[in-house]
């Protein structure tokens, strides 16, 4: 069995924010540990204006309808009062999903054997992007094996990756991934394609983009710490929805 210091090393966030993110990270990891719930991810972006996303799951992977409103209520609050992101914005809480972003060591252990894109920073021998078959993480060398395909003639099929320096990865939806996250009882996959990462590097044909669990409020709202995003009736299994609730605010302010 593993030891508490690995233990506490294979569910240490490896890949962190910078920017407005990180300090949004900051504001609601505590809080989120307080639910039970690990945050996963935090991304800023310009989609209607400014969106903040933030993925987060329970330790089993797991992420329900009434965890994404829990996190909502208990969050949105929190932003209000320390502005982190200084102007209007939109809130999305969802689960990773499954083509989710592996951010721990813990998440390549529990996909070992499925095919990922990780990007490291700075590169490997002049390399930075990696796509292939994740091997088990090693804490002790503080690497994780890849097996890539298709190597040119006398090249390594396989690269030991170095976790301090992940930049970023997530798993690559495949129907073999998406029937181990249904058999696990992960998030079935949705009816609409959801944007590649890296569209240079996507195949020409995916499968359908895994649903996301969360609820959707009804319409932009004013924020306060008072505010709290209702719950709408369920749209369907195969939906995609997100958790919204729109922070209008003086944009004068946000970068």
């Amino acid at each position: 069995m593993p030891s508490e210091i690995e233990a506490d090393l294979s569910e240490k966030r490896l890949v962190r924010e910078s920017g407005v993110a990180a300090r949004v990270a900051q504001v609601i990891e505590g809080p989120l540990q307080g639910l039970g719930v690990r945050l996963v991810r935090v991304k800023v972006s310009n989609i209607n204006g400014c969106t903040v996303q933030i993925m987060a799951e329970r330790p089993d992977g797991s992420f329900t309808i009434a965890d994404c409103e829990a996190v909502s209520r208990t969050i949105s609050p929190l932003l209000d009062v320390d502005d982190p992101v200084g102007g209007a914005y939109n809130l999305e809480v969802s689960s990773p999903g499954i083509d989710r972003p592996l951010v721990r060591v813990s998440d390549f252990a529990r996909w070992e054997g499925y095919e990922a894109k990780v990007e490291l920073s700075p590169p490997l021998d002049g390399r930075k992007r990696f796509r292939g078959i994740l091997g088990a993480p090693d804490l002790d060398r503080q690497i994780v094996p890849i097996d890539l395909p298709d190597v040119k003639e006398g090249l390594p099929s396989r690269i030991d990756l170095p976790l301090k320096d992940l930049a970023e990865a997530h798993l690559v939806l495949t129907d073999d991934l998406i029937r181990e996250s249904l058999r696990r009882g992960g998030p079935s996959a949705g009816d609409e394609a959801e944007e590649a990462e890296d569209e240079d590097d996507a195949p020409a044909e995916e499968p359908a983009a895994p649903a996301r669990s969360a609820f959707r409020p009804q319409g932009p709202k004013k924020a306060s710490p008072a505010a709290k995003p209702k719950k709408p009736a369920r749209t369907g299994p195969r939906k995609p929805v997100v958790s919204k609730a729109s922070r209008l605010k003086d944009r004068d302010s946000l970068h």
